[in-house]
């Protein structure tokens, strides 16, 4: 079966079984299985390909596994990165987050960064990538998110990954920086949400009962492993900008702003210690 034949067929049978996207899907499935990029699918799409492999791929987004599991790895901001069942796939509203911090970090002479919850270490590598000169510390507590993010950050010099809790931070040196894109969902919202975000793991995304838990850590225990007048980055829910701003004074820190996102949500705060 051609690359194409494969491609029309996965968009009818994820359309017919109620698959949102299927047509996004089916394409970045054909190409995964083809070793391509997306962009290439006109170039290739008379390529032959094992229909039984796509087969397999097409059953598990149908059974409700998420595409980037089921492909293994997803770009984000300028790399790719392995990830999988126990860890939280890299989102387009990250990478805003992401590119604040490294603007930031490149103002800086030899900036030292961590980057709390790391999970598959999207945020940390790809600002230690874009700033050579920075230290990135990425600290996670999930065995299984470790697993990729040790596999993200191989051979990427400039990044040490530490097995660490950010409500018992470990013994650093002093930071310029502090980004988190910490768990901010409350606890009894987790099961309101959609299907597919069910799949991955329930401690990347449950925040406590006001979905502040993590906030409050970081603002207060980690306040002294920032330099004076060092930056503080986070994500937030689009509903938190005013709670995370109240948290973020209350702990002392000053010139607080929440930024939006594309779709015009809260979704940074920054503030200076």
């Amino acid at each position: 079966m051609t690359l194409s034949e494969a491609f029309n067929y996965g968009v009818y049978f994820l359309s017919s079984n109620g698959i949102d996207e299927a047509e996004f899907k089916s394409l970045c499935l054909a190409c995964h299985l083809a070793g391509i990029k997306n962009s290439e699918y006109p170039l290739h799409k008379n390529d032959e390909i094992i229909m039984k492999r796509f087969a397999d791929l097409l059953w598990r987004v149908k059974s409700g596994e998420p595409l980037q599991y089921v492909i293994g790895k997803w770009d984000f901001y300028e790399s790719e990165f392995y990830v999988g069942k126990g860890v939280l796939i890299p989102r387009p509203e990250t990478e805003e987050l992401t590119e604040l911090v490294i603007n930031k970090a490149r103002s800086l002479t030899a900036p030292l960064i961590y980057d709390l919850c790391a999970g598959s270490g999207c945020i940390g590598i790809s600002i230690a990538k874009a700033v050579p000169t920075a230290t990135v510390y990425c600290i996670e507590k999930s065995a299984d998110a470790m697993f990729y993010l040790l596999k993200n950050a191989e051979g990427v010099e400039n990044v040490k990954v530490i097995n660490g809790d950010v409500f018992f931070p470990p013994e650093l040196p002093k930071a310029d920086i502090i980004v988190s894109n910490p768990p901010y969902i409350k606890t009894g919202e987790i099961a309101e949400l959609q299907a597919e975000v069910l799949k991955e793991p329930e401690m990347a995304l449950d925040g406590g009962e006001d979905g502040l838990d993590f906030y409050r850590a970081i603002c207060n225990k980690w306040k002294n492993l920032l330099s004076p007048n060092g930056s503080l980055f986070f994500e937030i829910g689009e509903d938190q900008g005013g709670d995370v701003s109240f948290i973020l004074a209350d702990n002392g820190y000053i010139h607080i702003e929440i930024t939006k996102d594309m779709y015009g949500r809260d979704r940074i705060a920054k503030a200076n210690n």
